[in-house]
Order: structure tokens, then C-alpha cells, then sequence
């Protein structure tokens, strides 16, 4: 069986996270001290997002009406 191979995108740096998801390098290094932003790594003092990480931080925010947002 053949499984299809998935198409490597290489992490981004802060500023490739915040160009791709259109939130700011300020917050994102914010969100990654206080939490509740995007699972990132860091290697040797540098700090990279998965795209795939990304984009599934993105949609977790998804809702369709203002009374879904948690309190």
C-alpha cells in the first residue's frame, strides 16, 4: 500500500508566522510567554512555527456566531 507523501513546508520564524496568520510579531510573542498561541519550537534560542501547527491554531478559533466565543 502506497501512502501519499505530504508536501514538507519548513517552519517560519516569527515574522513568516505573523505574515502568514496576519497577527502581529508583538502578539504572537506574547501569546507564546502567557500562552494560548500556536505551538512553536525552539532550538538553540530560535524560535520556528509549523506551518501545520499554524494552521490548526487558526481554525480552533473558528465559530459561527458571536455566542459560541467561550466566556
Amino acid at each position: 500500500m502506497d501512502i501519499p507523501k505530504k508536501e514538507h513546508r519548513p517552519p517560519v520564524d516569527v515574522k513568516g508566522a505573523a505574515a502568514y496568520t496576519g497577527y502581529g510579531e508583538g502578539y504572537l510573542n506574547k501569546l507564546r510567554c502567557t500562552g494560548g498561541g500556536p505551538v512553536f519550537i525552539k532550538r538553540n534560542g530560535t524560535v520556528r512555527y509549523d506551518l501545520d501547527d499554524l494552521d490548526a491554531w487558526l481554525s480552533a478559533g473558528k465559530v459561527r456566531s458571536t455566542s459560541e466565543v467561550a466566556a
